[in-house]
């Protein structure tokens, strides 16, 4: 039996996750799955939305550059709505506006309604994240935060690599509007759970809104992912579509640094990089993101472009990344609140950069072992990475600051990510376009009509420089990828401890 705690000293954690943390991180990956999941399922929607309304790429592809806007834009305001209305009262809000935005997806009768109702989705989708990041963080408390996120990040691991699979089968056993409907079951669940489940907090609603900051940082943010998300479109950046939205949304952010480093309460409070925890952590993110969530673009494309396959067999083949990603990631999140985040970071790093170096010799016809085992390598990486990363971040922010440090870290990455999937698509693009066989070789492995216009031989030729663009691609992941060895290696190397001024309990909260 346990001895009552003094009146008046701090609690003591339990060193283990208990029943109560697990009911909240249970709820909290319900929300993170759909959120990631929606955004890598429509992906294998586009062909089928080009056909069913009569549009082109382009025009489809804001489907999902509508639902990355409505993110970007929303998130910098989480920090500031969880401490004026409460986590549990906004994250049940957030579920509704993203089921209602899918069921009204599933009833789209063109693309422009589409691809607005995928904005009401995305505004819905972007508060999920960092609220499910700041309510975890409240409930574990620093000293178990690493396990806590070692749950978080199953969802983030798995949702690019289920998303293609749950995707392709709905369109081939239903229709495009399932893609959209099953978050409906599981958006009632979920919001059943947070209801039940969900401590209610106390809401600080001292602070004024930072109305400038939001004019300046949600439409720059906005504006910003606008231009790099049109380079893939236009393959370059020289063009007016990518510098005018670019730059215009850049001055807007460099004016909101400039309001923030003097408001009183600033949208996000950028006096959090003087934690110099939170700021290594916080470059290692991007650099990480970049890297990796570009390169995550590369594969199903090179399984569909250069091997043939199906969308749903091209799904299906990226699996092991996330079997080992779930073999290593438990005991990552173990380690880090015993040992601290630094090493376990650098080993998965290292493992990445191995896995990644075999897809830099990658040919038209190299074995699936040896793909599919690099994969699985990677996704040992990905387990001691990704998490670790965010939580060297969170273990330093206190009760009062862990939902602006949420916010600030799903911006760094929602940005990185849509900076290094630019960057690799347009990399990409122009290997291919420099080699005159790869295109129409890659086209004729799904339409046998071209491969029938082209010389004997052509497409084999063609598969073949194909396979070296992508290489190539690769090459230039892998460099990013060590680069992030350089920020990793001055992540903290110890167990955590209590922020200052912080007490070790995790916050009270009332049920």
């Amino acid at each position: 039996m346990t001895s009552p705690t003094p009146p008046g000293a701090p609690a003591a954690v339990p060193d283990k996750l208990d029943g109560a943390v697990l009911k909240v991180a249970s709820v909290v990956v319900l929300g993170a799955i759909m959120s990631i999941l929606d955004v890598t399922v429509v992906s294998v929607a586009l062909p089928t939305f080009m056909s069913e309304f009569n549009a082109t790429y382009a025009t489809v592809a804001w489907t999902m550059t509508a639902y990355t806007l409505a993110l970007a834009t929303v998130i910098p305001v989480t920090g500031w709505a969880a401490d004026r209305f409460g986590t549990k009262r906004l994250y049940m809000t957030a579920l509704v506006l993203f089921v209602a935005g899918s069921v009204l997806c599933s009833m789209a009768w063109d693309i422009q309604s589409l691809i607005g109702f995928r904005v009401l989705q995305g505004l819905g989708g972007g508060m999920l994240m960092p609220l499910g990041m700041t309510i975890m963080t409240r409930a574990a408390g620093p000293q178990r935060i690493g396990r806590l996120m070692a749950v978080l990040g199953i969802p983030m691991l798995l949702g690019p690599i289920a998303g293609p699979i749950l995707g392709g089968w709905l369109i081939e056993a239903a229709s495009w509007h399932w893609i959209f409907l099953i978050n409906l079951p599981i958006g009632i669940i979920a919001l059943f759970a947070a209801f039940k489940l969900l401590p209610s907090d106390q809401p600080s609603p001292s602070e004024s809104f930072d109305f400038l900051g939001m004019l300046l940082l949600s439409p720059g943010l906005a504006l910003f992912l606008f231009g790099v998300s049109s380079i893939p479109e236009t393959q370059t950046v020289a063009s007016s579509r990518v510098l005018v939205p670019a730059v215009v949304g850049l001055a807007l952010v460099i004016g909101f640094v400039f309001h923030a480093l003097r408001a009183k309460h600033p949208l996000i409070d950028l006096r959090l990089f003087l934690n110099r925890k939170l700021t290594i952590a916080v470059v290692t993110s991007t650099l990480f993101a970049i890297a990796f969530m570009g390169a995550g673009l590369l594969f199903p494309s090179y399984f569909l472009q250069v091997r043939g396959e199906s969308t749903l067999a091209a799904g299906l083949l990226l699996a092991p990344q996330g079997i080992g990603a779930m073999v290593t990631m438990p005991l990552a999140g173990f380690l880090v609140d015993k040992i601290g985040p630094g090493k376990i970071v650098l080993t998965g790093i290292t493992v990445i950069s191995v896995g990644m170096g075999v897809f830099t010799q990658v040919g038209a016809d190299t074995p699936y072992p040896l793909l599919l085992g690099a994969l699985f390598v990677m996704g040992l990486g990905m387990g001691c990475t990704m998490m670790p990363i965010m939580t060297a971040a969170m273990q330093t922010l206190t009760d009062h600051t862990v939902a602006r440090g949420s916010t600030l870290m799903n911006i760094v990455q929602q940005v990185a990510g849509s900076v290094g999937t630019a960057v690799m698509s347009v990399v990409l693009t122009n290997q291919m376009l420099s080699r005159p066989l790869a295109g129409p070789a890659t086209a004729a492995q799904h339409d046998p009509s071209i491969a029938a216009q082209l010389p004997p031989g052509a497409v084999e030729q063609g598969l073949d420089q194909a396979a070296d663009a992508f290489g190539n691609t690769f090459m230039v992941a892998l460099v990013l990828i060590l680069l992030t060895l350089i920020p990793a290696m001055l992540l903290p190397r110890r167990k955590a401890a209590a922020p200052e001024g912080e007490q070790t309990a995790a916050p009270a909260m009332m049920h």
